[in-house]
């Protein structure tokens, strides 16, 4: 029997984790109470009714009795259940902003005047605790959902351990400003640039030409390389700190040529690690008079 306990902060993503482990045939219950928790696994876990694999729901509805469920995972843990705790995370900003658009209010506000920032602070103190016990950890901060499902059927099905850390690489014009949400910012404006070369100025990073000819430069294998070192003893300090998401922004003058292929690269090179990842392309489709 296997049993997956979703929790997480409300508003980045459990209900969609659940309905990802619903169609995969987890039996699922969404808001279960805490003093039902060791019964329900037991009799998972003894086969009965025909549960397989089970996938519990936990979360800041419980109130008061989810402070219980420390001792309630420290006694499944005595009695050796299988449980894996994936926890769904998200930034302040992100998460007001989907309260925000959807007008659904936020498990902890008394009324309408709880101010939304107040009480996700409230709810990180409260979740803190199930945090430090997470075996997966994924920030949906810069997810659809449909990358979130597949992030969750890569680590649950796929059997990919992505180690608590999601890399999103991401290319983007100066032009346009920096990425607000960049934890490392790498300037790639010292390659040649495609733009003045005629037959490729209209094309963009995406393009084999466009590669091909920012590819061949001395500097850019140097690069590549360093870069692939640098990320090689960060990734894992990152991990060994508590990270769980980080963005490497790549930029060039618009965003078209450079920084693109240069993303596509290196998330070539995080995609053979243990560690998720994704690219984005922000500026790609811009007014294409700009400079790559």
């Amino acid at each position: 029997m296997k049993m997956i306990i979703v929790t997480g902060m409300s508003g980045a993503g459990k209900s969609t984790a659940l309905n990802v482990l619903e169609d995969e045939g987890y039996y699922c219950v969404d808001n279960m109470p805490i003093s039902l928790i060791p019964k329900f696994a037991e009799l998972a876990n003894a086969g009965e009714d025909g549960y397989s694999n089970i996938a519990i729901g936990v979360d800041i509805r419980s109130g008061h009795a989810l402070a219980e469920l420390d001792s309630v995972l420290d006694d499944m843990l005595n009695k050796h259940y299988n449980y894996t705790i994936l926890f769904l995370e998200s930034s302040d900003e992100v998460l007001v902003k989907r309260y925000k658009e959807t007008r659904r209010t936020h498990p902890l506000a008394m009324d309408d005047h709880d101010r939304i920032d107040n009480v996700i602070k409230l709810e990180r103190d409260e979740l803190k605790f199930l945090k430090k016990r997470a075996d997966v950890i994924i920030d949906t901060s810069q997810m659809l959902t449909r990358e979130l499902k597949a992030e969750l059927e890569g680590i649950f099905f796929d059997d990919k351990n992505f180690k608590n850390l999601f890399v999103t690489v991401l290319s983007f014009g100066f032009k346009y400003g920096i990425p607000a949400d960049a934890d490392l910012v790498f300037d790639v404006r010292f390659l040649p640039n495609p733009y003045y070369i005629e037959e490729l100025k209209h094309l963009t990073g995406n393009d084999k030409p466009v590669q091909d000819y920012v590819k061949k430069a001395p500097e850019t294998t140097e690069f590549l390389e360093k870069i692939d070192d640098l990320l090689k003893f960060l990734l894992p300090n990152y991990v060994k700190e508590g990270k769980n998401s980080l963005v490497i922004a790549i930029g060039c003058t618009g965003g078209k040529h450079r920084s693109v292929t240069l993303a596509n690269e290196i998330y070539k090179l995080i995609s053979r690690t243990e560690y998720g990842c994704k690219v984005e392309h922000r500026d790609i489709e811009k007014d294409s008079k700009r400079k790559g």
